[in-house]
């Protein structure tokens, strides 16, 4: 993964968690169901990306990953989401 493609990868997270904060999507804690949690940059990433990288790929490190599964990872993520909840992100594109 290039360094610009790790700039689009974390605003693209960033980008989801406000997606699915704005539409009124939060992450549940475990033993409190009851306590509203926003999503965040890393929690997208963490959460949502590589458990997919994880099936994907088999990779555990998105420092790994080629342009290729950059796409592919995206586009398993960003069909999930738009299908299940109705959010859709496109990815970014930085220049740097």
């Amino acid at each position: 993964m290039t360094p610009e493609q790790r700039k689009a990868l974390h605003l693209y997270c960033e980008m989801l968690a406000s997606a699915l904060n704005n539409a009124g999507y939060d992450m549940k804690k475990t033993l409190k169901e009851e306590v509203e949690i926003p999503w965040q940059k890393m929690m997208v990433k963490e959460h949502l990306w590589k458990p997919i990288e994880k099936v994907v790929t088999d990779k555990d490190s998105t420092e790994e990953m080629t342009n290729k599964e950059v796409n592919e990872i995206y586009r398993v993520l960003d069909r999930h989401i738009s299908q299940k909840f109705g959010v859709s992100v496109p990815f970014p594109s930085i220049r740097g």
